[in-house]
């Protein structure tokens, strides 16, 4: 077929992302760990004559599919690569996806959703390595870091690129005296990638030495997608209030605090953050309490919208990991 002939689609996916007690989800359609059928994040196609702009008709679909009504929206980057919706060789139309971060609030019913075939997931259960909150996951020395290091000693493919692989791990998972940093989740998930070790690597025909599985893959590059979505949220919480379109209206510091370090993938230190939160003047008392954290009453705040005329980049800046 003449390349100036093949048909090009534009389709629009989306990490819809909620919260549910102390565990970031995302919505997904499909079976969770079925490898010959993987789930994937909602899609759509862009219908330019309906569609007057992308975000117009990733919120008609969306609604149409799930009766979810999403709050902030924000386009991540286009995914374009040959293979996203066919094979390589395949002479069908290319697709090209517009990607999309959105965030809402957990829905009461479900039932829409599961009419749907469709649910909420965490999103640490395809990438089990960005949660820190425990500590320093074992994955990462026991399993990822062994079968990383050998790949980076072939360094053959590398010789035009600015970084060596060495480097680039160091970079992405903090060694060599690196410190980890939660918003490279992209830079990692490529890493895995290159080294074949995930298994959209052997899909799209990169054999590892040693099969291992790193997480619950998805369909097409809806992985990389979600990666992408993770990290651009964990970037914009230093920056932007985006952690209170995942809040109820009235929230405990406590509650507050635990919703940042699910996010994030790290534990903070309660005195500090308080401190940040009283910095920041991002919230304000309401004169309740709260009764239900199973001790004593709790005060109650809210998002205080005034900041955003006040400060230029209103965000909760973490600081270094502990």
């Amino acid at each position: 077929m003449d390349a100036a002939l093949t048909p090009i689609e534009i389709g629009l996916t989306t990490a819809i992302v909620a919260l549910r007690g102390e565990e970031p989800l995302v919505l997904v359609s499909g079976e969770v760990g079925n490898k010959d059928a993987p789930a994937g994040l909602p899609s759509g196609p862009f219908d330019p004559i309906a569609h007057r702009t992308f975000e117009i008709g990733l919120r008609e679909w969306v609604a149409a599919q799930t009766a979810l009504s999403i709050g902030y929206v924000e386009q991540l980057y286009t995914f374009g690569d040959r293979g996203r919706h066919a094979r390589v060789s395949d002479t069908g139309p290319h697709v090209v996806s517009i990607g999309y971060l959105a965030l809402t609030r957990m829905p009461e019913d479900v039932s829409a959703l599961r009419a749907a075939g469709a649910g909420f997931q965490p999103w640490y259960r395809f990438f089990p390595w960005e949660d820190w909150r425990d500590g320093r996951p074992d994955i990462i020395d026991d399993v990822m870091l062994p079968r990383l290091e050998r790949w980076a000693k072939s360094d053959s493919d590398d010789a035009a690129r600015a970084l060596s692989r060495k480097e680039r791990l160091q970079l992405g998972f903090g060694t060599g005296g690196m410190p980890w940093d939660e918003e490279k989740v992209l830079e990692r998930y490529e890493l895995l990638y290159e080294a074949g070790l995930i298994d959209e690597a052997r899909r799209d025909g990169r054999v590892a030495s040693v099969p291992v599985t790193l997480g619950e893959s998805m369909r097409f590059d809806h992985r990389r997608i979600l990666a992408t979505s993770i990290a651009r949220l964990r970037a914009k919480l230093k920056y932007r209030p985006v952690v209170f379109e995942l809040m109820p209206n009235e929230f405990t510091l406590t509650e507050l605090q635990r919703t940042v370090e699910a996010i994030s993938g790290r534990h903070l230190h309660k005195q500090n953050f308080r401190r940040l939160v009283e910095t920041t003047a991002l919230v304000e008392p309401t004169g309740d309490m709260s009764t239900a954290t199973g001790g004593r009453p709790a005060a109650l705040f809210r998002f205080r919208r005034e900041v955003m005329q006040e400060r230029h980049a209103p965000g909760l800046r973490l600081g270094a990991r502990n």
